[in-house]
């Protein structure tokens, strides 16, 4: 976890710039969730090849399917609060 102790308020800085500095980083936590989310992805469409090979009938139920669909389903929630504080961010910059 990153400490922030030694970083200066945001209060001390410009509006603009401190509107700025919350972007990137709402920026930068939805594309690590986009980047997590492709993982998932990778990672599910692997367990899928990795199971019977042969027949497009059998369908195989496992246990971890079901985490990777939970995690997938969190993180897509979670980018879309990302995604509307950021939008709320840049309407509260525009003036009125």
């Amino acid at each position: 976890m990153l400490n922030y102790a030694g970083t200066p308020p945001l209060a001390a800085m410009a509006d603009t710039d401190s509107r700025q500095l919350i972007a990137a980083e709402l920026r930068s936590l939805i594309a690590r969730i986009d980047l997590s989310m492709r993982l998932i992805d990778a990672a599910m469409e692997e367990e899928d090849a990795g199971g019977v090979t042969g027949s497009n009938e059998i369908v195989v139920l496992d246990d971890v399917t079901p985490r990777y669909a939970t995690a997938s389903a969190a993180l897509n929630a979670c980018r879309a609060e990302l995604g509307q504080a950021l939008r709320q961010l840049a309407e509260s910059g525009n003036p009125a």
